[in-house]
Formats: C-alpha cells, structure tokens, sequence
C-alpha cells in the first residue's frame, strides 16, 4: 500500500522535496537496531532498542511475556518504532507510529521466524509454538506486529522531514 507523502516545510531546507516512500522503506528494512517506544500503565514512556524486522508492509519485533514491553503492551497498543543515524551531517532516520498487534498464527509466526533468519542470520532461529516463538532456554517471545499508521522521515545533510499517510485498513 503506498502511502500519502507529504514534506513538512516548516522542519525542511527551503526547496527540499519529500523524501521517496520507498527509500524510507529501505531504510527501515536494512536497519538493524530499532528504538520501541511503549507507554507505562501510569503514563510515562519506556523507550527499548531491539531488533526488528520490515516484512511484507509491517514492522515485526518480539519481547518476552514478562518483559516491561510485553507488559506495557498489555495496557496500551500504541507505539513507536525508530531508526536512523546519529549524525547532523547525512542520513535518513524514520518513525514508524502504529498499534501493537499480537501475532499468533502459526503460518505467520513461520513466516516470520523465517525472516528474522534471512535478516539476522541462524542464531536468531526460533521454533514456533503455543502462538509464539520459542526460545532455546524453554521460555516464550511473543511476536507483534506494527503496521504503520504515520511515518516520518528526517533527511540529515539538506533537511527534509516528510510524513506518510497510510490510509485505514
């Protein structure tokens, strides 16, 4: 689904144009950190870096059932997805804003599981069982899926922050 773009002027150099969708898509798809951003059951923001993946239009991380993600996940669904790089000088950081939504089919989990391999490479295998992934010590990662909602874009070196409009489902 291809998004809305649209540049913001008020954050960008005088005569930039939007960043491409699809660049910003390869960004997050090659990236290998992430920050996830979740919201504490009093309100305050927790903020995570992990990895995740981009696959088939959706954002895709894991987090164990006990975890203060998984925990605040239980309250509130909304969340940020970010990457990028810490430089002024070049580079494209983006922010992926969606809901949270638990992956349980086993087909999806599969695929899934199977993408993390092609990304991060065998040490990062997992099982798929009991609506997660499995871990080799026994325990269980939940899988969530975020798909985007509203994605911006912040190009360093001429400065171009651009904003996607994915339309409802």
């Amino acid at each position: 689904m291809e998004p809305i773009t649209e540049i913001d002027p008020r954050y960008s150099a005088e005569g930039a144009e939007a960043t491409p969708w699809e660049q910003a898509r390869q960004q997050l798809a090659r990236a290998e950190t992430y920050w996830l951003t979740t919201v504490r059951p009093e309100g305050r923001p927790h903020v995570t870096t992990l990895i995740a993946l981009w696959h088939e239009g959706s954002m895709y991380f894991t987090t164990g059932p006990e975890e203060r993600k998984a925990l605040n996940l239980e309250a509130n669904r909304n969340v940020a997805l970010t990457t990028g790089v810490s430089s002024m000088s070049g580079g494209l950081d983006v922010v992926v804003e969606g809901v949270a939504e638990p992956v349980r089919d086993t087909g999806a989990l599969k695929a899934v599981a199977e993408a993390y391999v092609g990304k991060y490479g065998p040490e990062w295998a997992f099982q798929v069982g009991d609506g997660a992934f499995l871990t080799e010590g026994g325990g269980r990662a939940l899988v969530f899926q975020v798909a985007p909602v509203v994605v911006f874009s912040f190009r360093k070196g001429d400065f171009a922050q651009t904003r996607y409009r994915f339309p409802a489902a």
